[in-house]
């Protein structure tokens, strides 16, 4: 890819400047990954509270949960990008689910949920089975030494590590969103153009994590490499000429 965009991400972050790059992924990447998890916010009411920190309420209802989530998303995102040196650790994802849920009702309400640890309950992802709350600790870390021991990290790889994650589903809930945001940082970090996978192709996204298991990993690298060319056309139309 022919811009920096981890520098440029970083830079315009500290500049705190509304109408950039930074801006722009900031409020897409908090609303498609939100979205894809439930989320009733609408586009508008997401770039609506990042840049003014109020929400637009036009049917006189919003979901509190999802308006937390969206704020805790944009913190996520700037202690990713303030943290992307660090090897991709066990501590290190479960800060990221810690940021995303705090203040939640799940937080608030569910002493058992465990806000920035591995579930204590068992969970399934429609009909597929995941791992037992007692085998996530030594399932990460053996998903999290095979990924660290990658010599160049390519998208595939990371394509892997996303797929075998929610296959684990280490956190009660949170999982998806807490996955896409490693994507991402990983992305950066190892020099792959990185990608928001649009919550309108939330279909092809979720069909193609069942053929990656069943070992057709077409179906999801072709969405992924879509959402990349898109993610290029952003940058273009925010960096062209600098």
């Amino acid at each position: 890819m022919q811009y920096d965009v981890l520098r440029i991400l970083r830079e315009q972050k500290e500049m705190r400047l509304k109408g950039n790059l930074y801006h722009r992924v900031q409020t897409a990447f908090a609303y498609n990954t939100n979205r894809i998890e439930g989320s009733t916010l609408t586009e508008r009411q997401t770039i609506h509270i990042f840049e003014t920190n109020t929400l637009l309420v036009d049917d006189g209802v919003a979901n509190v949960d999802d308006v937390i989530e969206t704020t805790n998303h944009f913190k996520l995102f700037n202690v990713m990008l303030d943290t992307i040196e660090k090897t991709l650790s066990e501590a290190l994802i479960k800060e990221f689910h810690k940021i995303l849920k705090t203040g939640t009702s799940d937080d608030r309400e569910r002493e058992w949920f465990k806000v920035g640890d591995y579930k204590k309950l068992e969970n399934v992802i429609g009909d597929m089975e995941t791992s037992k709350p007692n085998r996530v600790r030594k399932d990460m870390r053996d998903l999290l030494g095979r990924y660290n021991a990658n010599v160049a990290i390519t998208l595939e790889d990371i394509v892997d590590f996303h797929v075998a994650f929610e296959k684990i589903h280490p956190f009660q809930d949170g999982n998806g969103r807490v996955g896409r945001m490693i994507m991402f940082r990983e992305a950066l970090k190892h020099q792959v153009t990185p990608f928001i996978i649009d919550e309108r192709h939330k279909g092809y996204y979720y069909r193609g994590l069942i053929k990656y298991r069943e070992g057709e990993k077409e179906w999801l690298l072709d969405t992924i490499r879509s959402s990349q060319d898109a993610f290029v056309a952003l940058c273009h139309k925010f960096l062209k000429g600098k």
